[in-house]
């Protein structure tokens, strides 16, 4: 059942923070080193790589080095599982919301007979 699959709970726990989705944000602009990334957060550089982190572990990220330089950039592939539950859930919940205002406006019209 995807409701318990670790893939997705890796990925929602990814984007539960927003200093992560944040570094997401500017990442959809294009790759970026390290230290433009971390520069607006307002944190320091290793609390910075352990977002980064989890962002890669998650596999929204990836990394990669050259010389001195680490840079990022997102795997867009990598939101396809989250869209999936998103547009499941998005369908389970309009049908159920449909039923419910069948259900009260036959109400309403019997009410009204």
């Amino acid at each position: 059942m995807a409701n318990h699959d670790p893939d997705l709970s890796r990925l929602f726990h990814a984007l539960a923070d927003p200093t992560r989705r944040g570094i997401l944000t500017r990442l959809a602009e294009g790759p970026a080193p390290v230290t433009a990334l971390a520069g607006p957060t307002g944190l320091r550089l290793p609390t910075v790589m352990r977002h980064l982190a989890v962002l890669e572990e998650a596999g929204l990220i990836a990394t990669s080095k050259d010389g001195r330089v680490r840079s990022c950039a997102v795997v867009p592939a990598a939101f396809e599982p989250v869209r999936t539950w998103l547009d499941e859930q998005r369908a389970l919940w309009e049908g159920r919301l449909d039923r419910l205002d069948d259900y009260v406006m036959n109400l309403m019209k019997e009410r009204s007979q």
